[in-house]
């Protein structure tokens, strides 16, 4: 499958090379503002390709993002140490509504999948401006944020990550909702597999690991300037399940008719991902706590997504 990028930056750059060595895609190419550095990141990229899958990589104008099954959208400003991403919205919103309409023009059918930040409220905008289904326009959302919730649980049980199963749902940011309730390891409640193997969690254990995930961007930020590694990974996974058709449950985000009685939001829910994007979305079962965090989360998703409108 080919996979077109908007944006070679940081993000966009790493999620090409995370694709070249999964061989989730065909055929790679590259568009930025910036031909240049388009043109950079390609030749760079494809010096690995002899290590890892034979995929093409190349960078070019919109018109060469024909064909493309999927498009990533990687374009936009940089966050800043500090910044939260609802305050990146304003500039990135401006950035979408020129890029998409060029993406769409060269390559109608494709799946938009949105790694801007804010992202949730930023494919929520660019569902807008597409004039897609929602299910064709998904943004990467807490599939970073599942991900590390797997991996700090895999360090405190001494599991691999992939042994344990849990979820973040909710805003890619400060209000998401991590579901202790339904964090599970060998079919355990993860509290109860601890106690089994002579590691009992404390509210210490869960706190740190809420800490972990929640603010794991500032640390990074704050250390580098930027994040890219994890969720280049993450916009391969979904890549290759969408190329192949998964039916993969992945926690992402798409515009939701309604969240907790809040309607038409955009913000991450366990998603059947193949052909197409979205094929179903999963509601887990919450706490009365975790749903009233869902709509918290919910709502203030709503309120960032409403106060853009205007910019557009």
């Amino acid at each position: 499958m080919k996979v077109g990028i908007v944006g070679a930056g940081f993000v966009g750059s790493t999620a090409a090379f995370a694709m070249t060595m999964r061989g989730a895609a065909s055929e790679i190419v590259l568009v930025d503002a910036n031909a240049k550095l388009a043109l950079a990141q390609a030749h760079d990229i494809a010096h690995a390709i002899p290590f890892a899958h034979p995929v093409l990589v190349r960078h070019g104008d919109y018109a060469e993002l024909a064909g493309a099954g999927v498009v990533v959208l990687a374009a936009g400003v940089n966050q800043k140490p500090g910044e939260t991403r609802l305050q990146l919205l304003e500039r990135n919103a401006r950035i979408f509504a020129e890029i998409i309409p060029k993406t769409l023009t060269a390559t109608p059918d494709a799946v938009l999948l949105v790694a801007t930040n804010p992202v949730d409220v930023m494919t929520q905008i660019a569902t807008r401006i597409s004039g897609l289904p929602s299910s064709r326009v998904v943004g990467s959302g807490t599939i970073l944020d599942t991900a590390r919730f797997r991996a700090l649980l895999g360090t405190r049980l001494d599991l691999a990550p992939r042994s344990v199963h849990a979820v973040v749902i909710g805003e890619h940011g400060d209000s998401e909702v991590l579901l202790w309730s339904s964090a599970t390891a060998a079919g355990l409640p993860v509290e109860e597999f601890a106690a089994q193997t002579g590691r009992p969690m404390t509210a210490e254990d869960r706190a740190s690991i809420d800490e972990g995930v929640r603010r794991a961007a500032y640390h990074i930020i704050e250390g580098k300037g930027h994040t890219a590694f994890g969720i280049g990974g993450g916009l391969a996974r979904l890549v290759a399940a969408i190329r192949d058709d998964e039916h993969a449950v992945i926690t992402c985000s798409i515009l939701t008719p309604d969240v907790a009685g809040v309607p038409e939001v955009a913000l991450s829910l366990p998603r059947v991902m193949g052909a197409g994007g979205v094929l179903g979305t999963v509601m887990p079962a919450l706490t009365p706590e975790e749903e009233a965090a869902l709509k918290r989360s919910a709502e203030i998703l709503k309120d960032a997504a409403t106060s853009v409108e205007s910019v557009l």
